[in-house]
């Protein structure tokens, strides 16, 4: 089934003004990328706006290919930027930003997929920017724990890794090496080693889902203890992707954060235009952090249509 012509509620402004012209040719002159850009996210300038920016590390070519993604698959081939750790953070320096999202592509090509230059980066930052708070977006380093504990030790102040999709969906959404309850391992796995750090993970709805699987995959990630969840819509990026099933109504997305809200996560951003890294800043998962709360709403028997 295809999707209807896309609706008003997804149409943004190109993004604009002084602010961004700024980050991006910063970004340019150090050879950084932005997920923002990358993928195209149509919340570019709300974000970077807001204080809160997201940078890709280990270059723009990925070595899976999942068929939801922007980001250009192929053969990275071992190479990294070395002076690239440095870089972020003296970038992040310079930019009065409050919370970064370092997020970063695949690399299966490296021992240990990445996770030494990840926390390097990690470390540097929170040396150059005392006062920020770091969200990292990471691989699920193929199921290994070394690299995953690399990572933890880093000490970001969130770790998220997203299932993406439903269970019955995984298989053709993601790279075959992507797996569904290996993702769930990761998270569960990343509070395992560090009781103290908060989880994240991401859900894309339009893609043919019902509402109970989606809240199956919730339901999942609450058993992993996952502490904050985002649920936005699936927009395909170009010809060669996965086409859109259905653009959800606004009023699903809220029904999906008051069921998130039931299974007791301490927070869920969920809406048409809402992205894994969308406003990560945002006052509450903040104030979240800089209290360490870790009260969760309670389970009030919400339950999903059939």
């Amino acid at each position: 089934m295809l999707a209807s012509p896309k609706p008003r509620w997804l149409t943004v402004k190109p993004p604009e003004g002084e602010r961004y012209s700024d980050l991006k040719g910063l970004f340019s002159r150090l050879n950084l990328h932005t997920v923002c850009e990358e993928a195209h996210c149509p919340n570019v300038q709300e974000c970077w706006g807001g204080g809160t920016a997201t940078l890709m590390l280990m270059g723009d070519v990925c070595s899976r290919a999942c068929r939801f993604c922007m980001v250009t698959p192929g053969k990275p081939r071992g190479v990294l930027d070395g002076l690239e750790p440095e870089n972020v953070a003296f970038a992040l320096s310079q930019m009065g930003l409050t919370y970064v999202v370092l997020t970063s592509v695949d690399r299966d090509d490296l021992p240990d997929g990445g996770a030494s230059h990840i926390a390097r980066t990690i470390r540097l930052v929170k040396e150059k920017n005392p006062g920020m708070l770091v969200e990292v977006l990471i691989p699920d380093f193929q199921g290994e724990l070394d690299g995953l504990r690399e990572v933890v030790e880093a000490r970001p102040d969130v770790i998220a890794h997203n299932v993406e999709t439903t269970i019955s969906l995984t298989g053709r959404v993601r790279d075959p090496r992507a797996n569904y309850w290996q993702s769930l391992s990761v998270l569960r796995n990343a509070k395992k080693l560090d009781g103290r750090v908060y989880t994240k993970s991401s859900i894309m709805v339009g893609l043919g889902e019902s509402e109970e699987e989606v809240f199956q995959a919730m339901t999942h990630l609450r058993r992993a203890d996952v502490d904050f969840l985002t649920v936005g819509q699936y927009l395909r990026p170009s010809v060669r992707h996965l086409k859109v099933a259905e653009y959800v109504d606004p009023a699903q997305f809220g029904r999906y954060r008051a069921l998130g809200e039931g299974l007791g996560f301490l927070y869920v951003a969920s809406g048409p235009l809402v992205r894994s890294s969308y406003r990560a800043g945002e006052f509450f998962i903040r104030t979240a952090i800089k209290n360490g709360s870790r009260t969760h709403h309670s389970y009030m028997g919400a339950r999903p249509r059939k």
